[in-house]
């Protein structure tokens, strides 16, 4: 919902008249006698009907089940946002704007088609870094010619206008540079590793402080250094934030720069008095922080050092492979992975960014069809951080269509790992690391993680033990008795089980 739009305060107290089609270009029409601005009821209905759609969208995506509905509800609002914002508004060349969309929308349509699953996360991070950016366009825009966007009193820009434009471009200027950042760590362009600057906690405050000072300073001067150097400063401050973050708490991240996208179009909306873009933005807003807020806890962490860019900054994914110890450990192959399964009562698989990586999605799920069909119950264990954006794992076994019962969230599962005969673990690394729970010196520390050494029987499928997962350390599953590490290309090793599940 990183992209869904944003909605703008109306001026409810100011006149309750109706009035006849707006002249404006904001969602009011001017009551000739008064002069106060009154709401278009049918721009109100439209606005309010795609609110609501926008409403049924999150619900619809709050379940893989129920997801794709969503989505058209989502399509939905946004179409009878745009139309009525386009039908009911003066508008200097509807032709450019057409054209336009039509360039947008088509070349969204075709990275939508051509982008891997696994390239996902930073096509979001991407997508929330041009809408920050549109944020700070339209702040400018409002500035530089604020008579075309009603914002004028006595000859100069609004007080409160100018709070708003300001709160606006600054959150789309940190929205910008820290989905930037995440983009290129997510991408390997960018080390995942946090980079430490000295006194950076001092650094950040004394930034922000500067941005909320400026942004007061801004209502009752107008002049051009304020504005640009809020911008600036926002800018560097969005790259402050994101880059002590190490890679395994990019999820968060990614969920964090969600909502920030969804509060810059908000403040927007309120610039151009456009109720759709408040009303959406604040949904997108409220939704990304709620559930930058679950991921928190599922990790453990402080929701307000997520916020203040702290988050993961004393550890979080080093990346360093030197974190590897020389242990003895064990090597099993694709016919004792299908032999022991086979006779299993239950397997538990346990996906992870591996499987994403090697598209192993649809031969896992014929797998899984396998086993189901010698009597074996199957389930799949899902973290709230699996992949590297929110619900990545989610999505790619709704792809291969496996069932939406067999797959379940870590409190859910966690108790029947006891249980189970077998645990195969395919791409997945420090979700299952019991050094979370264990050493206090880890950066994943305190991070909740499922109970698989408590299987009889594990399978560990990764392409070679010298990788310590993405926060950069070693894991003492590899090492247990239990498991046997099927070191392999994640989709070659599968195929080679069903090969020998079907023999």
């Amino acid at each position: 919902m990183g992209l869904a739009g944003s909605v703008s305060f109306p001026q409810f107290f100011a006149g309750v008249a109706f009035a006849p089609p707006p002249v404006l270009g904001n969602d009011y029409a001017v009551v000739p006698a008064a002069g106060a601005h009154a709401v278009n009821p049918w721009v109100a209905l439209a606005y309010l009907v795609a609110g609501v759609c926008f409403i049924f969208a999150l619900r619809g995506l709050s379940s893989p089940a129920t997801s794709r509905k969503g989505n058209r509800y989502g399509m939905a609002g946004m179409l009878i946002a745009v139309v009525t914002t386009l039908v009911t508004h003066d508008i200097a060349s509807l032709l450019e704007i057409i054209i336009a969309i039509a360039i947008g929308g088509s070349i969204g349509f075709v990275i939508a088609r051509k982008i891997a699953m696994t390239d996902m996360p930073q096509l979001v991070a991407g997508f929330h870094s041009l809408v920050g950016l549109a944020a700070v366009l339209v702040g400018w825009a409002a500035y530089l010619n604020p008579g075309a966007f009603d914002i004028l009193a006595e000859g100069v820009i609004d007080p409160v206008s100018r709070a708003e434009m300001g709160l606006g471009i600054a959150i789309g200027a940190i929205t910008f540079s820290g989905s930037v950042i995440a983009f290129l760590k997510l991408a390997g362009t960018m080390s995942g590793a946090p980079i430490m600057l000295p006194a950076r906690h001092v650094i950040n405050l004394a930034t922000l402080a500067a941005i909320i000072l400026l942004t007061l300073y801004f209502t009752v001067d107008q002049s051009v250094w304020v504005i640009a150097v809020i911008t600036v400063l926002a800018f560097i401050i969005g790259f402050l934030l994101i880059i002590p973050i190490g890679g395994a708490d990019m999820p968060v991240v990614v969920s964090m720069l969600n909502s920030y996208s969804g509060w810059a179009a908000a403040a927007m909306g309120f610039t151009l008095h456009n109720t759709a873009m408040i009303i959406t933005g604040a949904l997108v807003g409220a939704s990304g922080a709620i559930l930058s807020y679950i991921m928190c806890r599922a990790m453990n962490r402080s929701f307000i050092s997520v916020i203040a860019g702290g988050f993961g900054s004393d550890g979080g994914g080093s990346g360093d492979a030197a974190a590897k110890t020389d242990r003895p450990w064990k090597r099993g192959s694709a016919e004792d992975a299908a032999f022991l399964m086979k006779e299993a009562n239950q397997v538990i698989i346990v996906p992870g960014y591996g499987m994403a990586v090697a598209q192993a999605q649809h031969v896992l799920r014929e797998m899984g069809d396998i086993l189901k069909e010698a009597g074996v119950s199957v389930k799949y264990a899902i973290h709230p951080v699996a992949g590297r954006m929110p619900g990545h794992m989610n999505v790619l076994l709704a792809e291969a269509n496996v069932p939406y019962d067999e797959v379940f969230e870590l409190e859910d599962i966690n108790g029947e790992f006891a249980q189970t005969d077998v645990v195969f673990i395919i791409g997945a690394n420090d979700v299952v690391n019991p050094a979370a729970r264990t050493d206090k010196t880890s950066p994943i520390y305190g991070m909740p993680v499922f109970d698989v050494e408590k299987a009889k029987t594990i399978f560990f499928v990764k392409r070679s033990m010298g990788g310590v997962g993405y926060a950069g350390v070693d894991n003492d599953v590899f090492y247990m008795d239990q498991t046997m590490m099927l070191l392999s290309d994640a989709k070659k090793m599968v195929e080679e089980i069903n090969k020998a599940l079907a023999h």
